[in-house]
């Protein structure tokens, strides 16, 4: 039995695509094992976002070589995509999948041989999602589901459509089989994820949109808990917000990419909305949904981005009722409109305006945990964290530990929140749910 070794930068599509092959391979009777250590072949699924993240996936290249030099490499996803004459010339690697092909890596490995292959179609071609199951995850509670891939946004800064296609969505039975699996396997949570989460169903025939996607969801009443990825704020309608608030199994918690505070930044980014409309979207998502977390991606330092422009971009994000940040500091990516712009900034400066929104993230988010305190959160138990305490994620996307063993993992508690610490909420446990009944612990 081959043992065979799979890391992964990237989004959680990108993750998912990992475990799907892991388990396609172990199906084909390799033995999958962890990137640390010794395997006769070696699975880099790439991440192309950043120069950075090209960085790291050439070093990873490099440490698998090192480790065991007799072992063969791969190397799939979005970097491998786009710059796969790059990575022919580095030496040890063996196998080098674009985005398309790395759906049949089984039969692939088996074919490696000593000359280096190169395997990647244009994928600007493709224009059907799927093709990737997956019937396990390796957490065991919740587990991420790809209904939609590739992007059409085109926004200045990002080589992803290029990397992923355009976006073309997973059908509606296909999707709803997804989540019945995940349900049979026992997940209690199942989150929708996809390039453009936002754009699904828009080039099926009939074409339907994210919000059926959910009702349909909502009426089989599949799983106790369902989350959403990433959701463009464009893409943001009253109908989903609508159906957010009504939901008791769609989870009080979405993440909307702002990218920045001010309206010339947004379109210099290709960003297609204001400031304003931004507000009304995140007002309508808090008015509607109680205690609904949101959380916003924030680009620091695009190019031209002055001084006045950062700070009133700072001020708008200040005071939005978001409860945390992801923040960017800018990376030039070649073969993006970004790279060519002028006003690139010094490296410094675009650090310090990183750091400054990294504060704020935590303001934020430290004021948004306090609300809770008091009060009582729904806790999915995911691990233990030993010394009788576990750890769970709430609905709305708050970490909390509290006393419990075991036992309690994937099991929905209702804990009582009497304190905050710097990451997560402490509390006890009240009540306890297995799927939708409702007991007292004795």
């Amino acid at each position: 039995m081959q043992r065979i070794a799979i890391t992964t930068l990237g989004c959680k599509t990108n993750q998912f695509e990992s475990a799907a092959m892991a388990e396609t391979l172990e199906r084909d009777g390799f033995l999958v094992v962890p990137f640390e250590d010794e395997a006769d072949i070696y699975v880099i699924n790439t991440c192309t976002v950043t120069a950075r993240t090209d960085a790291e996936s050439r070093r990873l290249i490099r440490r698998a070589r090192n480790n065991r030099p007799e072992a063969k490499i791969v190397v799939t996803g979005c970097y491998a995509q786009l710059a796969f004459e790059q990575l022919r010339e580095m030496p040890g690697v063996n196998l080098i999948l674009g985005n398309s092909e790395k759906k049949g890596i089984a039969e692939l490995v088996r074919e490696i041989g000593d000359v280096p292959r190169v395997l990647v179609s244009d994928i600007s071609l493709d224009r059907k999602a799927g093709g990737i199951t997956l019937e396990s995850f390796a957490e065991h509670t919740r587990a991420f589901l790809q209904v939609q891939n590739g992007c059409d946004a085109f926004c200045s800064y990002c080589i992803v459509p290029y990397a992923r296609g355009r976006s073309r969505s997973v059908p509606l039975a296909e999707a709803l089989d997804g989540i019945r699996s995940f349900a049979g396997k026992g997940f209690k949570e199942v989150v929708l994820t996809g390039i453009h989460l936002g754009g699904y169903g828009l080039d099926l025939t009939p074409p339907i949109n994210l919000t059926e996607l959910l009702a349909a969801i909502e009426e089989e009443r599949l799983v106790p808990r369902l989350r959403l990825g990433s959701v463009e704020p464009t893409e943001i309608s009253t109908p989903l917000v609508r159906i957010m608030s009504a939901s008791d199994i769609i989870c009080p918690h979405i993440h909307v990419p702002l990218q920045s505070g001010h309206d010339q930044v947004l379109t210099r980014m290709n960003r297609r909305y204001t400031t304003a409309r931004f507000r009304e979207v995140i007002e309508e998502l808090t008015g509607s949904v109680p205690d609904i977390c949101i959380g916003c991606d924030v680009i620091a330092g695009f190019p031209g981005e002055t001084d006045g422009e950062f700070e009133e971009s700072f001020r708008f994000i200040e005071s939005l009722p978001v409860a945390y940040l992801h923040v960017f500091p800018f990376s030039s990516r070649q073969g993006t409109k970004a790279a060519a712009m002028p006003g690139h900034l010094p490296g410094g400066v675009v650090r310090k305006r990183a750091e400054l929104l990294r504060r704020l993230s935590e303001r934020k988010k430290d004021a948004y945990c306090r609300e809770f305190i008091g009060r009582e959160l729904k806790v999915l138990v995911q691990e233990s964290k030993g010394d009788g305490m576990v750890k769970g994620l709430s609905r709305n996307y708050i970490p909390v530990i509290f006393a419990g063993n075991e036992t309690l993992i994937n099991t929905e508690i209702t804990v009582g929140i009497t304190g905050a610490g710097k990451a997560s909420l402490m509390g006890e446990c009240a009540s306890l749910e297995r799927g939708f009944i409702h007991k007292e612990i004795p």
